[in-house]
């Protein structure tokens, strides 16, 4: 069984434009660098319309194909920095109608910024209560540290209900602020709140000397994979082999932070590399491909008894 820790509905409802125009700003600038830069319009138009799964069905044949048996979806907040087309309440309830349309298929973790103040944490945790909300996606870039005093009342509520923190980290779109996307800034936030999981998202591909420090001397720190196809030279099953021999796979969570990957042949492509490749695994015990590939995932969700339709998790750290 495969669970995917990191994914994202492709739909321009949950994502903003302004965002979608930074990620080709920086692909065109890579591909100028060698002289294949197409047009702008061109780019923009294509990423929108590869954004239109709005119920996620496309994501669900392709989780299908690829034999993926379950994922998060994430839902950041965008909305002090990026004007969206809907409000994180109403991304809350569309995310829950999306699991309604796809029974046990997805966990949701919703957004929130700090300087949303203590409003804010109530409208959290009124929508987790209301939509039974799995986690806390934070996105840092947009402006602050995942170490504010301003996030404690949310990581109360997270506490609360024993759902894991997760916390975005390295690059991201050109307009957004980058210090705040290093790792080290959870460390405070970590030791304050040690009986709650923080999850590293990307902490497999970025700063991975830094997250592998994290994950082995916190023990409620985990990272994930998300974005590991992406590397622009392609040797990401080599990348991949590397982290998972570490001594650290009971603290990684397997993620593909789709849609990103879906230009390069698709989820099944991906995993099929993955799981039956001759590179991913090679020399990492066998044991610690069920860790990998979904158990760690299991471990670190709430638990399930005050919550429908949800496998078990732990929700401990370890």
């Amino acid at each position: 069984m495969i669970l995917d820790g990191h994914c994202h509905v492709a739909s321009t409802d949950f994502v903003p434009r302004a965002f979608i125009e930074d990620v080709v700003d920086s692909m065109r600038r890579r591909l100028a660098a060698v002289g294949r830069a197409p047009a702008r319009e061109a780019l923009v138009d294509s990423y929108l319309a590869q954004h239109q799964d709005h119920d996620a069905d496309r994501l669900v044949a392709e989780m299908d194909a690829a034999g993926v048996a379950r994922a998060v979806l994430l839902v950041p907040d965008f909305g002090m920095v990026m004007a969206g087309r809907l409000d994180l309440a109403a991304m809350a309830r569309r995310h829950h109608e999306i699991r309604q349309r796809h029974p046990g298929r997805f966990w949701v973790y919703l957004g929130a910024d700090p300087r949303r103040g203590e409003r804010g944490a109530r409208e959290f945790a009124d929508l987790a209560d209301r939509y039974a909300v799995d986690g806390l996606k934070l996105y840092p870039p947009c402006g602050y540290s995942p170490s504010d005093p301003a996030l404690y009342p949310y990581y109360e509520e997270c506490r609360a209900r024993r759902m894991p923190v997760f916390v975005h980290i390295g690059p991201t779109a050109h307009s957004l602020s980058f210090p705040f996307a290093h790792p080290l800034l959870i460390d405070r936030a970590a030791r304050d709140f040690p009986d709650l999981v923080f999850v590293l998202g990307h902490g497999g591909v970025s700063h991975v000397d830094v997250t592998a420090y994290l994950a082995l001397h916190r023990r409620n720190v985990y990272l994930d994979t998300g974005g590991f196809a992406g590397t622009p030279d392609g040797d990401w099953p080599a990348r991949l082999n590397r982290l998972f021999r570490l001594g650290l796979n009971h603290k990684i969570i397997f993620g593909t932070d789709w849609p990103l990957n879906q230009l390069s042949g698709g989820m099944r492509r991906l995993l099929d590399r993955v799981v039956h490749g001759p590179e991913v695994f090679a020399g990492v015990p066998h044991g610690d491909r069920a860790l990998l590939l979904g158990e760690n995932l299991l471990r670190v969700l709430p638990p399930a008894p005050n919550r429908s339709g949800r496998e078990a998790g732990a929700g401990a750290a370890s």
